[in-house]
């Protein structure tokens, strides 16, 4: 048991969950501290990101950063916050996102541009940005990068957000090609595929009990997903050795 410990520990290491202030990001950010990381997490909102710090503080290292990953100035100020900071950095969590849904007919151009670039382009440029921090890790202590992506991006079932499953089908892609890109300079580059995880924007399709029983009965083990179920498969990732290029579906079975 002790061996597995080890094994699983993140202690001494250095991780940024952008977006981790809530939803599926608060829930990794959880994790990864408890696992005993020393965590960054990204809010827009300086009240979310003050309250989750306080209660993260209690169990482990947490630092809050305001940013706003939508523009380039946004992710260049982050990550020269995060430079200014550390020396290295061991793990990054491309959580931050966004999502859409509208009819077909009046689907908006603005829909397209803004979730695209919040879980596409996003990613790639903060990846960018912090290479020189996550470069400096070994074949024993590989760096990881773990991009969030969607069950949405692997299901042709659109729920009228297009945008959305075709930005996530995206980031499972640039993954794969990343992985191979920056397995020479040790660092690991997997993505997590979630489903129905308690967050703003399940809410949003869940607003009344027979909407939740419609989502419920697509998961085959007829429950929405915990924190722990994700907060555990972040930390396996961003404590193996011998995995990249991987998009991993953690939904109940919803998929199948």
């Amino acid at each position: 048991m002790s061996y597995l410990i080890q094994q699983f520990s993140l202690e001494g290491k250095t991780a940024l969950v952008t977006g981790g202030a809530r939803g599926i990001g608060e829930m990794i950010a959880k994790g990864l501290i408890l696992a005993g990381a020393k965590v960054y997490i990204t809010s827009r909102k300086l009240e979310d990101l003050e309250q989750k710090v306080e209660e993260f503080s209690q169990l482990g290292q947490c630092v809050g950063l305001v940013a706003d990953v939508s523009s380039m100035a946004g992710i260049e100020t982050l990550a020269a916050q995060i430079t200014e900071r550390e020396s290295q950095l061991d793990i990054l969590i491309n959580n931050a996102g966004k999502t859409w849904g509208a009819p077909l007919e009046s689907f908006p151009e603005k829909a397209w541009d803004d979730v695209m670039t919040i879980n596409t382009k996003a990613p790639f440029m903060l990846i960018q940005k912090l290479l020189p921090l996550l470069r400096g890790g070994s074949a024993a202590q590989p760096h990881h990068i773990v991009n969030i992506g969607s069950i949405a991006g692997i299901s042709k079932d659109s729920l009228s957000a297009y945008s959305y499953g075709t930005s996530k089908a995206a980031i499972h892609h640039l993954t794969g090609v990343l992985a191979k890109d920056l397995v020479k300079d040790h660092i690991n580059v997997n993505a997590i595929a979630p489903g129905h995880f308690p967050s703003k924007m399940t809410a949003g399709i869940m607003k009344t009990d027979e909407a939740k029983e419609a989502v419920l009965s697509t998961i085959p083990m007829g429950r929405m997903g915990a924190p722990e179920d994700i907060a555990n498969l972040a930390i396996y990732l961003c404590s193996s050795r011998y995995m990249t290029g991987n998009i991993i579906p953690i939904d109940g079975g919803t998929a199948l």
